[in-house]
């Protein structure tokens, strides 16, 4: 993967109740190139201008006031008001340990990435989100990437899971 593409055309929005790190995460963006950055300090806001304007990855914090990141991306991935369910998000946070990372999976996230965070990790995980594109999967319980990196066409069991189209 190349550290010299191009993704300065993106729209991120990017949500946290942290200013600094909002910041820091614009700075990382107009390094990039990126003009196109919305900001929301709650999912309230943050919700708002994923409504209002043409987004293609959200940013988002796990741990935040009122409701946190896993309840705004299963937000953006279910509610019959949401403009793009498909929307590629990253969540970006502290909490690292295994329940917080399978709890923001199965709200829908499609990719996670540790704090403190640096630019060429941001970098990578946007360019995968553009380039490998993942699957999206609607199932009782369950709307988001498929969780599943590798497919197995070969699997021919009974708890083989079917797919949407993106």
């Amino acid at each position: 993967m190349a550290l010299n593409y191009d993704i300065s055309n993106l729209s991120f929005l990017m949500v946290d109740d942290n200013h600094y790190m909002r910041s820091i995460l614009k700075t990382m963006l107009s390094g990039f190139g990126c003009r196109n950055v919305y900001e929301a300090g709650d999912v309230a806001m943050a919700f708002e201008l994923f409504r209002t304007h043409a987004i293609d990855i959200i940013l988002t914090d796990l741990q935040m006031d009122t409701l946190d990141g896993s309840e705004f991306t299963h937000m953006v991935r279910t509610a019959k008001d949401s403009p793009n369910p498909f929307v590629p998000i990253i969540m970006l946070t502290a909490y690292t340990e295994r329940h917080r990372v399978e709890q923001a999976r199965d709200a829908g996230i499609t990719e996670f990435l540790s704090k403190p965070i640096c630019a060429k990790d941001l970098f990578l995980r946007v360019v995968s989100c553009v380039e490998q594109a993942r699957h999206f999967v609607r199932e009782p319980g369950f709307v988001g990437p498929d969780r599943r990196r590798t497919r197995n066409d070969g699997y021919k069991g009974e708890d083989r899971r079917g797919q949407a189209s993106s």
